[in-house]
């Protein structure tokens, strides 16, 4: 097991700073904000030959008894019971606080080793930074700069120094799926994922833009492994207007493009949305495995169920290839089936379709329904192969096929998805065309022999047919 570092202390201290700075990423959102990281956020990260785990928690508020910050603390509170070595940061330039006194108070209490890092500390003499916080009573405070990396290596090799080195061990397994939960603010993502995973992993609050940023689980279930990804919701463009919704948005994004399944959830409460026609459209642009996730449906009467398959047939047509789950959340109803359906639709995203079946499936769509004439040819389709998977890309080989219909490659998406039994997944075709090997070529000047045998062919010719 790879040692596990976990970052606590108050709000805005620089804590996904410092994450940022341990894994070498810039997964973790930063900006000059308290109360931007909300929920457990884990990585990877290394020191020399020393690999370790490291987590990012929210801002600790010790006084908190309700609302977000107190789901926030909470969420700390878990990290730290899953902690080897609590990293507690505290800001060099505030000082002492009280409520640093209360958070080294209840860590003391915790019983895990501890590490006073005195943040924001660059250009400061190192003696007078930390000789404030001697009072906490948890050892000598150790002065860094998580935004210019000051004494941070340092840092984590007295961190890593009691634990037994342990090389990362290289995994041959398959890498596990990637499941995106996406959809508007408030509609039940976080309820969902914490559904899934059988325990309150995330903050799941009523108050739309509870997550802000994009949080990445490992779970297992029936023996399989997987990993989640929890999504801030994404609202119109005209409404997003602060510096760090923008962030979320493109985090969510990302998300997608990263996953190998999204699970699109609606609210059965609401009418489908222009903007979740927006976001199924981005998740079809992307190619991705899809499963939608009607959720809210306890509680509505018959009339109003039909209301909302009625509204989504119409708005969301074009998700015809999605299995539909109509589920609650908040009390579990229908996870497993979404669960199902993830697997199968994953299981198409990825099928291996060999040549000569590919062939003969576009044979027999050809039998049924020749392609258009492109003015004066036809469209000559030969062979058809597999060009990728996630989505599938079937890459088709021919004469002619500069010109095809967009209407026949979606009756051709059909065929091989019925054929093929490809359901959750979108696919694409590509055209390659054959070419004239003589095209833009001119022709070689005859010989004065070739001039004049083909000077006396014209003369036979002329007296044979007058």
């Amino acid at each position: 097991m790879l040692p596990t570092l976990v970052l606590v202390g108050r709000p805005n201290v620089g804590k996904s700073t410092l994450f940022n700075r341990l894994t070498r990423s810039r997964d973790a959102l930063v900006a000059d904000q308290p109360g931007l990281t909300r929920d457990r956020h884990y990585g990877k990260g290394r020191v020399g030959e020393r690999p370790y785990l490291v987590v990012d928690t929210g801002g600790l508020e010790p006084v908190a008894k309700d609302g977000i910050m107190f789901e926030m603390a909470k969420q700390s509170r878990q990290a730290v019971d899953e902690a080897d070595m609590v990293l507690f940061l505290v800001d060099g330039r505030a000082g002492c606080t009280p409520q640093d006194a209360i958070i080294a108070e209840q860590l003391r209490k915790t019983g895990k080793p501890i590490l006073l890092l005195v943040n924001k500390a660059e250009g400061m003499q190192r003696a007078k930074v930390a000789a404030d916080f001697f009072e906490l009573g948890l050892g000598e405070p150790l002065p860094i700069s998580s935004a210019h990396g000051d004494n941070v290596t340092e840092v984590v090799e007295i961190a890593l120094e009691n634990f037994p080195p342990e090389a990362e061990e290289e995994s041959t397994e398959e890498k596990p799926p990637k499941i995106a939960i996406v959809g508007r603010p408030n509609v039940g993502k976080s309820t969902l994922v914490n559904a899934i995973l059988g325990e309150q992993r995330v903050i799941a609050f009523d108050q739309p833009g509870t997550t802000r940023d994009s949080i990445y689980i490992d779970f297992e279930r029936d023996g399989k492994q997987y990993t989640i990804i929890d999504t801030a919701g994404v609202r119109r463009r005209g409404k997003v207007d602060e510096a760090v919704e923008k962030f979320s948005v493109i985090k969510t994004m990302q998300a997608i493009e990263d996953a190998n399944v999204v699970v699109l959830v609606v609210d059965a409460r609401d009418q489908i949305t222009e903007q979740d026609a927006h976001v199924a459209d981005f998740v079809l642009q992307a190619g991705r495995a899809l499963v939608l996730a009607v959720n809210k449906w306890d509680g509505l009467d018959e009339h109003q169920r039909d209301m909302v398959k009625s509204d989504i047939e119409r708005k969301l047509h074009f998700l015809s290839f999605a299995k539909r789950h109509y589920i609650s959340a908040l009390n579990g109803n229908g996870i497993a089936d979404v669960l199902k359906s993830v697997n199968g639709a994953y299981a198409a995203a990825m099928a291996k379709l060999s040549t000569p079946k590919l062939t003969r499936a576009l044979i027999a769509a050809l039998e049924k329904q020749m392609p258009p004439k492109s003015g004066r040819f036809t469209p000559k389709m030969r062979y058809a192969h597999q060009g990728g998977s996630n989505p599938p890309l079937i890459v088709i080989h021919g004469s002619g096929l500069d010109d095809v219909p967009a209407s026949y490659s979606r009756y051709l998406e059909r065929t091989f998805c019925e054929i093929f039994k490809l359901q959750g997944t979108p696919m694409k075709i590509q055209y390659n065309s054959s070419k004239n090997p003589f095209e833009g070529t001119k022709p070689k000047p005859l010989t004065e022999a070739e001039q004049r045998k083909a000077h006396r062919a014209r003369i036979r010719g002329r007296k044979l047919y007058g």
